[in-house]
């Protein structure tokens, strides 16, 4: 019972002190920042995306969010059906679960004494996942916050108090349509997930799309909700993983300015195939120190 305790002790120790060593490198007191201070071009500064969020949301406002509910119910009951089936996906309870279960699980975790690839897996893992994590938790709370302030009436409410009825702090759930919770939490994970897989980009942002626009297909928003969703979720996310690349924390700027990650293809190949020998027993998990390799390289050169 004592060794139990004793050993709950040191894993809590162990994580203390692997947290406080991330909360230093993620501050960036523990990071040498990037010294590309060039100002963001045009289309990437705040005042470009609040001038794309304007003039999106207020065409979809004027021309979609109108024809939508009367165009919803001419469907049949199928298509509302479908888009149910996968729509929950948008939720971020998962998405937070898995990637704050991930962080803990490596926090716990020595690292120090794993051999190098393993570290560089380990090392990835956890910031791919906090940032994942931090991305999806921090949209999310501001979605929250613009729902429940805004107070937008729900596609439901349609009939009664039309497309564009707010009603700002009714602390009321059937007024919080704007924005798109689900959308937002989307289309952070999927920014994420761009910029971590970018050979995958293109199909993470049509999943992305599917996704997002279930939203409108059930009935619980309608476009405009979706579009400034997505946008607050795209916007919050790029700027955090241009933070992070700044301060090569995951990512790095290339010389053209493009934000990359730091895992390329090559060592992500190296760092799973390690994990995988480990794990088969085909090779030891410990990290080989100077003295021991030049010992076992004097004895093959003497054999």
């Amino acid at each position: 019972m004592q060794s139990s305790s004793k050993q709950v002790r040191h894993i809590l120790a162990r994580m203390r002190g692997n947290i406080r060593r991330a909360v230093i490198l993620f501050s960036g007191r523990g990071a040498r920042a990037d010294q590309n201070r060039d100002p963001l071009p045009p289309g990437q500064r705040p005042q470009d995306i609040l001038a794309v969020l304007l003039l999106t949301v207020g065409i979809a406002v004027v021309a979609f969010d109108v024809p939508t509910y009367p165009w919803l119910r001419s469907l049949p009951g199928e298509y509302r059906s479908a888009f149910r089936t996968f729509t929950d996906i948008g939720k971020a309870d998962w998405i937070l679960i898995s990637t704050g279960v991930t962080c803990l699980a490596l926090l716990a975790l020595e690292a120090g004494r794993y051999s190098f690839r393993l570290r560089m897996a380990i090392g990835s893992v956890f910031t791919y996942a906090a940032f994942i994590f931090y991305s999806v938790a921090a949209t999310g709370l501001l979605a929250i916050a613009f729902k429940w302030s805004l107070g937008r009436a729900r596609p439901k409410l349609y009939e009664e108090v039309g497309p564009v009825r707010f009603d700002f702090l009714a602390f009321d759930g059937t007024y919080t349509s704007f924005p798109s919770g689900h959308s937002t939490t989307v289309a952070a994970l999927a920014t994420a997930l761009a910029f971590i897989f970018p050979a995958y980009r293109w199909l993470i942002v049509v999943a992305a799309f599917w996704l997002a626009f279930s939203r409108v297909m059930v009935g619980a928003h309608y476009p405009s909700d979706v579009i400034a969703g997505t946008l607050l979720g795209m916007t919050f996310t790029f700027f955090t993983v241009r933070a992070l690349a700044r301060r090569r924390i995951g990512f790095h700027l290339s010389a053209a300015g493009k934000i990359v990650p730091n895992m390329n293809k090559r060592s992500a190949l190296s760092c799973l195939r390690a994990v995988w020998q480990v794990l088969r027993g085909q090779r030891g998990s410990g990290r080989v120190s100077p003295v021991s390799s030049r010992l076992d390289e004097t004895e093959r050169t003497n054999a």
